[in-house]
């Protein structure tokens, strides 16, 4: 219950507030339409735009890629200690098209494999326990994977498109950044003219932002799956070249044994091979295919190359 004489007060908090933010509003706007008439031409845009998200995604790619290595503690594994593995990487490597790779150790959150780097400069990092739980033929497998991401510069390619998202969404966000301002005013402005608490103050604005925010979210969500997308491609395509130049039945059961003995997370999510999401959001989300459909892609290969 409000005191006598503190309606007037709180109805004059509710209507310099409702100023405060259509001015707000009102500026950003204006600022939009500068912006837009100082534009140059559309293909300049595009590129300008274009190009700065590409220059960011290139900067995020070199520091998450050395941040990565300083994590993982990796070391080398010199030559002399495997000869006969290091000869089959250096073959395999000739095949696939890439400079022969760093070959890593380290102790990654489960028995898993991955890719730095690109065709010139790679590493693949393998976890010791791999070296214990696979054949020859299954870690050549692995390895011959990771090499077709190398090939490809897949992780480059990925942190490119995800940087190409954040200046899409950031885009959309700037556009609707007036009826932000505007909407979150109002509801401010009536919750103090309803004299709510401080609860219900919260829960209106919170209202209102999602309002507001659901078409980013939307544009967010549908640009992320494209990316997803072609990440999941990406890992069809390693698996498929993979099985060209191994054995798939090899790399099938390699995947078949980490399935077994991983759980996903952390850091390394969306870089190791290991992929098992569930469930058709998560399926347009995630970053690698489930593991058992990627296994049975490799044993048709296996029977198709058998009846070859």
């Amino acid at each position: 219950m409000r005191r006598p004489g503190s309606s007037l007060l709180f109805a004059a908090a509710a209507v310099v507030t409702l100023l405060v933010y259509v001015t707000l509003a009102f500026a950003t706007y204006r600022a939009l339409l500068f912006l837009w008439a100082q534009r140059p031409d559309p293909v300049t845009t595009v590129v300008v735009v274009v190009g700065l998200a590409l220059g960011m995604g290139y900067a995020s790619y070199r520091i998450g890629t050395a941040r990565i290595r300083y994590a993982l503690d990796a070391v080398e594994l010199p030559p002399g200690e495997m000869p006969g593995l290091y000869r089959r990487i250096d073959a395999l490597s000739a095949r696939v098209g890439v400079e022969t790779p760093r070959l890593m150790v380290a102790s990654l959150p489960g028995p898993n494999a991955l890719a730095l780097g690109g065709a010139r400069d790679g590493d693949v990092v393998i976890d010791g326990s791999l070296f214990r739980l696979l054949t020859a033929a299954e870690l050549e497998a692995i390895i011959a994977h990771e090499l077709a991401h190398l090939k490809g510069r897949d992780s480059l390619v990925k942190t490119l498109g995800y940087s190409l998202v954040r200046t899409a969404t950031g885009l959309v966000w700037f556009v609707l950044l007036p009826v932000a301002l505007l909407v979150g005013g109002v509801a401010r402005a009536v919750a103090l003219l309803r004299d709510d608490d401080p609860v219900a103050v919260r829960r209106t604005i919170r209202t209102a932002d999602v309002a507001v925010t659901g078409l980013v979210a939307v544009c967010l969500f549908l640009l992320t799956a494209v990316v997803q997308a072609y990440s999941r491609r990406r890992e069809y395509a390693a698996d498929e070249r993979a099985a060209r130049l191994t054995d798939p039945l090899a790399l099938a059961r390699a995947l078949e044994k980490i399935e077994r003995a991983t759980t996903p997370g952390g850091l390394l999510s969306t870089l190791v091979i290991h992929g098992d999401e569930e469930g058709p959001l998560t399926d347009l989300l995630a970053s690698h295919p489930p593991m058992a459909e990627r296994i049975e892609r490799l044993r048709r290969t296996a029977t198709e190359r058998r009846r070859d």
